[in-house]
């Protein structure tokens, strides 16, 4: 059996980066989210915001914890599976990854102790302080970060010289043409994915009977922040496909199934891309929507895929992962919206949701990420065959790392993540079911239950 390295070595890079982004687009929301509970406690002196804060500050820690050591290990293979990438543009990758973790890394594990046990202390104001800067710390390191994979997709600010990448401008390099957009649906995507884990393990606590003050206040908040930020979401998405469709339109192209050249053309609500014939099987869709959604006019071009020949994607991935995309956003704008209604209506008696709902939000706990890696997957496949869009091949960043002994070390990351991720969801679940507990043996009666 022969292994192509190349390929193998994109899908350890894929499974590394999966895995560790699932905890980052938690901590990066969940932060503020902490810090808001701390600010409605100081300003309300109600012990049920105390109580959110303490069950999610657990929630942030763990969390965090397997963002670090999943970070560290995608790390390691720049050096063994990618060495040409640090080879050729480690003058831009090199300081954006110092920075991170200089301004944004440190600050996060330098206060999350406090946050953690040192609230007797220090005081509530330090306390207070330290949830602040863990809190930007995380937004901090998203910068930094996608500030270097958006370069990546859009690059700018630097010339060639000798076969590596010299910067001219690091003004453009960190401010590429894609960087706005994607700061802004990334930090959305994290607040999305944090709303539906807090509204999804208080609705899983409130099923199991417990029914305290804290558990409305974590529920009403994680609806309300998915309902709000929802249609933001989605304004900043078209913006974001316009940027792309200006930049990346071969990518474009594979996201709508456009094999060539086309005014009108309609938006795929399914088909089966076709590779080896350029034609979609089995196509449903709406007429001239692509056209209008892309171009604002009904009878607008787009390009098809046909006009990139030396730069074509993987176009099955890219075309069923933007429609998951895009597939779990609308749940996720219905049942907001669901949840939002009923709490609005019932904002004075305090009842709770319907059982359906609440079970419906229990199975979106982690919607966000589904949403999350196939956004990631739109964005990544439909860069290839670039690692940095037309200036460098992947294949031209491989290691000579044999297939056989890349293929081991894949096998034994896929198995090593599957346990942690059934055992980081399976210790969240326990430790919500535990929290009603702790909280009815610690407090009064009027607190534990309203």
């Amino acid at each position: 059996m022969s292994f192509d390295p190349i390929l193998l070595a994109r899908l350890q890079f894929a499974a590394n980066i999966s895995f560790h982004i699932l905890f980052p687009t938690i901590t990066i929301a969940l932060g503020w989210l902490l810090l808001y509970f701390k600010l409605r406690y100081r300003r309300s002196a109600d012990p049920a915001w105390m109580q959110v804060y303490g069950f999610f500050v657990k929630v942030f820690a763990l969390s965090f914890a397997l963002g670090v050591v999943s970070g560290v290990t995608m790390s390691f293979q720049f050096g063994t599976n990618w060495p040409g990438y640090m080879m050729k543009v480690g003058n831009v990758a090199g300081p954006l990854l110092a920075y991170e973790v200089l301004t944004a890394f440190f600050l996060e594990a330098s206060f999350l102790g406090v946050m953690l046990f040192g609230r007797q202390r220090v005081g509530e104001r330090m306390h207070t302080l330290a949830t602040f800067l863990v809190a930007f710390g995380t937004s901090a390191s998203a910068f930094w970060i996608l500030a270097l994979n958006s370069w990546m997709q859009t690059p700018a600010g630097v010339e060639w010289v000798e076969g590596q990448a010299v910067v001219t401008d690091w003004f453009q390099v960190v401010f590429n043409p894609s960087f706005p957009y994607r700061l802004a649906h990334v930090l959305l995507a994290s607040g999305l994915t944090c709303a539906f884990l807090v509204a999804g393990l208080s609705a899983y606590r409130w099923l199991r009977g417990d029914r305290g003050r804290d558990v409305r206040l974590a529920l009403g908040t994680g609806v309300w922040l998915a309902a709000l930020l929802i249609p933001v979401q989605v304004l900043v998405g078209d913006m974001h496909g316009l940027n792309t469709l200006q930049h990346q339109p071969a990518k474009i192209a594979a996201m709508e199934g456009i094999w060539h050249d086309e005014r009108g053309a309609p938006a795929l609500l399914f088909a089966w891309p076709n590779q080896a014939e350029q034609r979609n099987d089995f196509a449903i869709g709406v007429p001239k929507l692509a056209s209008l959604i892309l171009t604002h006019e009904l009878e607008g071009e787009i390009k098809g895929l046909s006009s990139f020949p030396d730069a074509t994607p993987p176009v099955a991935p890219v075309f069923f992962a933007f429609r998951v995309m895009v597939g779990m956003g609308v749940l996720m704008w219905l049942l907001s919206w669901w949840g939002a209604w009923h709490l609005w209506r019932q904002r004075r008696t305090d009842s709770g949701l319907p059982g359906l709902l609440m079970k419906l939000l229990v199975w979106m706990s982690f919607s966000g990420w589904v949403a999350t890696l196939a956004g990631w997957y739109v964005t990544e496949v439909g860069r290839q065959p670039f690692m940095v869009y037309g200036m460098l091949r992947t294949a031209e960043a491989a290691s000579s790392v044999p297939g056989e002994s890349i293929a081991l070390s894949l096998a034994l990351y896929l198995l090593l993540y599957l346990g942690l991720l059934i055992a980081y969801v399976s210790v969240l679940f326990h430790m919500a079911a535990k929290q009603g507990r702790a909280v009815a043996s610690s407090a009064s009666p009027e607190v534990a239950h309203g």
